[in-house]
């Protein structure tokens, strides 16, 4: 089986990770948490807050209009960069090189396409203003894919604590762009450090691209390995 073709990824100027204060709150050790996987309800989105929560295992998912619930579901999905699915169809468009592929090159214009969904979204304004000051602060990461006239057709975005990467949402407005975001990630990743890509919940999609349910736990000790 021949190799999956590279993405030429184009990087734009990336802060390392700013300095934080110490996180206040102390969150409950996600083992003990239904398999809905709800831990706490409460606390902040400050910048310490959210990077806390990553290193202890748990998302923010804002349910009813609370923007502070915190989550660990069992099982949880990760994507191990090397089983990333390539199907002959998205290989063929990759070797076309007709979409251009950036990292942070527009953070906020991602963040805001994945918000856009017709069933609704969980990315509420007050997630959406402290992803974007994450981003400003050298944790939070896009990466986009555009047409040859320049439009932004596709992407991904999610938060970098040491060797995860918690990939939060992704578009497309173009066939394949986000599965072409998605598979510039798990290139990246092993020459950049990333050791862990979580992308938290099972679906059928993230499952056909390599995605694989976990254990909680085993989530947990992977986190764990992972340096965090």
């Amino acid at each position: 089986m021949s190799s999956p073709p590279e993405v030429e990824l184009h990087v734009h100027t990336r802060l390392p990770p700013q300095p934080l204060p110490p996180n206040r709150f102390r969150f409950p050790d996600p083992r003990g948490a239904p398999r809905s996987g709800f831990v706490a309800a409460g606390g902040n989105l400050a910048p310490e807050t959210i990077v806390g929560a990553y290193r202890a295992g748990l998302f923010p998912w804002p349910h009813d209009g609370v923007d502070t619930l915190w989550w660990s579901p069992d099982p949880r999905a990760v994507l191990p960069p090397d089983r990333f699915h390539v199907s002959r169809r998205l290989a063929r468009r990759v070797r076309q090189g007709r979409f251009r592929v950036t990292l942070d090159a527009a953070f906020a214009q991602v963040i805001a396409a994945c918000a856009v969904r017709p069933e609704g979204t969980w990315i509420t304004p007050g997630i959406m203003r402290a992803y974007l000051r994450l981003h400003t602060l050298g944790w939070a990461h896009s990466f986009e894919v555009w047409n040859p006239e320049g439009a932004l057709v596709g992407g991904l975005y999610g938060l970098r604590v040491g060797a995860l990467f918690g990939a939060e949402s992704m578009f497309h407005r173009a066939t394949d762009a986000s599965k072409i975001a998605l598979l510039a990630l798990c290139q990246f990743a092993p020459r950049d450090g990333i050791a862990l890509i979580d992308v938290q919940l099972p679906t059928p999609h993230l499952d056909s691209l390599g995605a694989e349910a976990i254990p909680r736990d085993a989530y947990l000790r992977r986190l764990a390995a992972a340096g965090l």
